[in-house]
């Protein structure tokens, strides 16, 4: 199974993700989104799958120096056009399985069901 795991490096939760990527031997490719950017069809896809409220990080700095009128999101393309220009806003990690599919944020379960061996990966 290939995946792609994107985020920002120095992340603390990124780091969580890599360490229980690592310990389990899963091969994976970074993208780094504040360095590389994130394409508008990326972002489109993955509002698709999970919505936009489930990619937004609303917890983070980022989120909360917005002026109030920039946190009122009203479609998806509103959000995609956000979310390029501010990729901070991102929830980290966001991990794209060979199949399409998606975990949005670290969660030590739900990356065991979807990516340990035991979990479905050959």
């Amino acid at each position: 199974m290939s995946i792609t795991i994107f985020g920002i490096k120095n992340c603390s939760t990124m780091k969580k993700a890599f360490d229980w990527l690592d310990e389990r031997g899963v091969a994976y490719r970074f993208h780094d989104y504040k360095k590389s950017g994130i394409d508008a069809d990326t972002l489109g896809r993955w509002c698709a799958h999970v919505g936009r409220d489930g990619l937004i990080n609303t917890r983070g700095t980022t989120w909360r120096k917005l002026a109030e009128a920039r946190r009122v999101i009203t479609s998806d393309a509103a959000a995609i056009a956000l979310m390029s220009e501010q990729p901070s806003l991102i929830r980290r990690p966001v991990v794209e399985l060979a199949d399409g599919s998606l975990l949005v944020g670290f969660d030590p379960t739900r990356f065991e069901a979807a990516l340990a061996p035991t979990g479905g990966m050959a």
